[in-house]
């Protein structure tokens, strides 16, 4: 049995932030084959849904490890734009956490300049989402005190 170049991983949001993440914004993601014809937006090749391009930054002190990012492009597939929860501080953008989370593994060869250099390819993981909400776990806790 082959494996396919499309498998998708389901894993669950704690595993990729488990310290968190504050939603930072979102955009369409862009179809770079239809640019220009008007409604260049993504579509997902499964369900013909729209995909949305979510930023969150990552609030994992490892996370920005040896030059690392810390942002996290998730890729929510909706068929309308994903709200972000409401912010429970003033000021501050609001914790957000993905539903229906799944893995796709690519090889990421930006690095790769010239055949002179050494290529420094690597693996990298593409994150997808059926949908956005506040972390349960505050969800829970604001309940229970209330």
């Amino acid at each position: 049995m082959a494996i396919p170049n499309t498998m998708k991983v389901p894993v669950s949001w704690e595993y990729i932030a488990p310290s968190g993440a504050l939603f930072l914004g979102v955009e369409p993601a862009t179809d770079f084959d239809k640019r220009g014809t008007g409604d260049d937006q993504l579509r997902d090749k499964e369900t013909g849904e729209r995909v949305w391009l979510v930023k969150a930054l990552d609030l994992d002190p490892e996370a920005g490890k040896f030059g690392a990012t810390k942002e996290i492009k998730v890729k929510v597939v909706a068929p309308v734009q994903p709200v972000p929860p409401a912010a429970t501080l003033p000021g501050y953008p609001p914790m957000v956490e993905f539903t229906g989370v799944t893995l796709t593994p690519y090889v990421d060869s930006q690095k790769c300049k010239g055949t002179t250099e050494k290529c420094r390819a690597r693996l990298a993981w593409s994150i997808r989402a059926t949908g956005m909400t506040e972390p349960q776990a505050a969800a829970k806790s604001t309940k229970a005190a209330a």
